[in-house]
Parts: structure tokens; sequence; C-alpha cells
């Protein structure tokens, strides 16, 4: 009978973090999830449960509080071991606009959680999962990523500078894991249906559900697929865009639908 996967996971009360977590249920997974909304932590945690879910771990945190998770892995690791994977998948989104000084605040917290509050998701597993994997049993470091971190979206300079920069985080961690066993995946969505998403004013093309989407991140994950864009018809657009020179890009562009400010 093949064991339960453990699977530790930001971001996990509503969204892809929450359709992750329910994929996983299904597997009887053994879970933590993480999030700042404890009674939604708490309440999805018996849904889990229901679902299949062997065991389930709640920690309400804020992930840029590095203390808070390292007590977080550490509770996880001494109640399961070592986890298989550990999904970094905690993130905000907001237009901005440099010019307004009252945005400047929201683009320090953008880049908080979805840069650092990355690093400081992974960084206290790192050492129990090296050690797993010198006696066989390799585990997976997810970052989600965002194909808006491909090139600069107009209004969205904090979501995208902070999704670029994950994804070459992303990258650096790879290189440095790559003699350890442990693999480092990228995922990088288009869009997703979820809380996120739901306040754009405009067209999303190849829009994904979340349930659908998280199959797919957890077939890419399972292949420890180094990076991918789900869905793949949002890869191919990304391909094309890497190619498009600066100004082609920006008269294409330049007037595209903004994300609406938070402030």
């Amino acid at each position: 009978m093949p064991t339960a996967p453990k699977v530790f996971i930001t971001g996990a009360s509503s969204g892809i973090g929450s359709a992750l977590a329910s994929h996983y249920a299904q597997q009887g997974a053994i879970l933590g999830i993480a999030a700042r909304r404890g009674e939604q932590l708490a309440s999805l945690a018996e849904t889990l449960t229901s679902a299949g879910a062997k065991q389930v771990s709640c920690y309400p945190l804020d992930v840029t509080d590095a203390a808070a998770q390292r007590a977080a892995a550490e509770d996880f690791i001494s109640r399961n071991g070592s986890p298989d994977i550990v999904i970094a998948n905690a993130g905000v989104s907001s237009g901005t606009l440099t010019e307004c000084a009252e945005d400047l605040e929201v683009i320090r917290r953008i880049f908080e959680i979805n840069v650092y509050g990355m690093a400081a998701t992974f960084s206290p597993f790192i050492a129990a999962m090296r050690k797993a994997a010198i006696i066989g049993k390799p585990g997976r470091l997810v970052g989600i990523a965002s194909v808006a971190g491909i090139r600069g979206l107009p209004g969205a300079e904090a979501y995208s500078a902070s999704k670029s920069a994950a994804i070459t985080y992303l990258e650096s961690l790879r290189l440095e894991m790559r003699d350890s066993g442990v693999k480092v995946v990228t995922i990088a969505p288009g869009y997703i249906e979820t809380p996120m998403t739901a306040i754009n004013p405009y067209r999303m093309p190849f829009l994904l559900p979340a349930d659908e989407a998280a199959r797919r991140f957890a077939r890419a994950i399972e292949r420890g697929t180094s990076y991918t864009v789900i869905p793949w018809q949002m890869g191919i657009v990304a391909k094309f865009l890497r190619l498009l020179p600066n100004v082609l890009y920006d008269r294409l562009f330049a007037n595209a639908p903004r994300k609406p400010r938070s402030v």
C-alpha cells in the first residue's frame, strides 16, 4: 500500500492553495496547511478530513514572519518527519502605480509576501529534506509564480516584478539544490478561477477552474518538472511574449486593461 504523501502548503485557505490541499486530501495525504485566516483554515481542515486526508495540521501565520514559519515547520517535521512536498503558494496581487505615494506600502507588501515569503517558507524545511533525500526519499520544493512575471504589465509593477523575482529565485534555488536530490519545481499559472482573479475587470483567456489547475499542478510536481506554465496555451503566449522586441511589446500592451488598485 503506498505511503500517504506528506504535503505542506502556504496560502491554503482559498484559491489555488485550497484546491491543492483538496487534491492531496483525496490521496490520503498528511497535510500541513498555513494561511493568515485561522477560522478558514480550521473549516478547511474539517473538509479535508472528510475528503480523505489522513491528518491535517493547521498553522495560522503570515508567511513573512520567518519565526512563525520556522515554528510551523518544526512542528510539522516533529509530527510527521520530513515532508515530501512543500508548496510556497501564498501570494497577493494588486494594481499599483509607482507615481502614487500611497501605493508604495502596497508595493513593499507584495514583494514581502510573494518573494521573501517564499524563501521563508522553504528555509526551515531544507535541512530535513536534504537528509531524507540521502536515504532515498527525495522531496519537492514547489514555488507558485505567474505568467505575469514573464514581462512587465502596465499598472502591475509590483506584481509582475515580484513574480519575475520569484521565477529567478526558484531557478537559483534549483541550482543550489541540484546535487541534494531535492527537486525545485516552478509553476507559472495563467488565469485560474480564484478570489484573486475574480476582481479582474477584463476578459481572461484560457481561464482554468481551480480544481483542474490543482490536478495539473500535481502532475508537474510528481514529475519534478523544473519549470512549467499552466495551462499550456498560456505557455505558448509566454514564449511569444519573450521573443517580442520592446517596440512591439510596448505598442501591444501599453493600453492593456489594468487590475484595480487597492488604495
